[in-house]
C-alpha cells in the first residue's frame, strides 16, 4: 500500500475514531438525549452537568483518548509527526461534528487535549493548571477552555515549535473558541452555567392513558 493511500485511511479512520459519541451513548443508557438537555453538546462537561460525575469523567477520559490514539496510530504507522497532529486535528473535527450524530458533537476541549498531550507533552502539561487555575478562579469551564487553547498557542511559539505543530495547535485553538461562541455569548450577559452547576433533566414520558 503506498504512503498517499495510507494516509488518506488514517486521516479517515481518525475521523470516525474521533465521531464515536461517547456522550449521547452514555445518556442514552440512562434515558437522556443528550443533545436536548443543557448545552445540547455530547462532550463530558454536558454529561456531567446531566448525569452527574462518574458518567462525565468516563465520558472525558474516553474523549481524550480518542484524539490520543488517533495520534498513536499514525504515529506507529511510520507516517511522520506532522500527519500524525493531522489526524489527531481529524479526530477533533470528527468529534466536533460527528457523522454519527447528525454532524453535531461537543466543542473538542477534551479531544485537543488528548492530541496535544501526543504531539508536545511538555506544552499539554504545562496549558493543564493554567486552565485548573482558571476554573477555579471563575468557575467557568467554558473560560478555562479557551485561555487553555490561548496558553497553547503561546507556549508554542515562545518555544519555537515546528510550523507544522503551531498550524495545528492554531487551529485546534481556533475551533475551540468557534465551538465555545454561544459561550461567549453568556460570559458578556453573566447567565453562563458555573462549573458543578447542575442542568435539567426533561422528565421521561409516562405511559399514555387510553381513554
Amino acid at each position: 500500500m503506498s504512503t498517499g493511500v495510507l494516509i488518506v485511511l488514517a486521516v479517515l479512520l481518525s475521523y470516525l475514531l474521533g465521531a464515536l459519541p461517547a456522550g449521547s451513548w452514555m445518556a442514552r443508557q440512562r434515558g437522556v438525549d443528550i443533545r436536548t438537555v443543557g448545552s445540547g453538546n455530547t462532550g463530558a462537561t454536558n454529561v456531567q452537568r446531566t448525569l452527574g460525575w462518574g458518567p462525565g469523567l468516563i465520558v472525558g477520559l474516553f474523549d481524550v483518548l480518542k484524539g490520543g490514539v488517533a495520534v498513536w496510530v499514525a504515529r506507529n504507522l511510520g507516517l511522520g509527526e506532522a500527519v500524525a497532529a493531522l489526524c489527531g486535528l481529524c479526530a477533533v473535527l470528527g468529534h466536533n461534528f460527528s457523522a454519527f450524530s447528525g454532524f453535531r458533537g461537543g466543542k473538542g476541549v477534551a479531544t485537543s487535549f488528548g492530541v496535544l498531550l501526543l504531539i508536545d507533552p511538555l506544552v499539554g502539561m504545562g496549558i493543564f493548571p493554567v486552565a485548573f487555575a482558571t476554573v477555579y478562579l471563575t468557575r467557568y469551564v467554558s473560560a478555562a477552555s479557551m485561555v487553555g487553547a490561548a496558553c497553547a498557542v503561546m507556549m508554542l511559539l515562545i518555544l519555537g515549535r515546528p510550523a507544522w505543530e503551531q498550524g495545528v495547535v492554531l487551529v485546534l485553538a481556533a475551533l475551540i473558541v468557534y465551538q465555545h461562541r454561544a459561550n461567549i455569548v453568556r460570559l458578556r450577559q453573566g447567565s453562563e452555567s458555573r462549573f458543578g452547576q447542575k442542568a435539567a433533566v426533561p422528565p421521561a414520558a409516562g405511559p399514555k392513558v387510553m381513554n
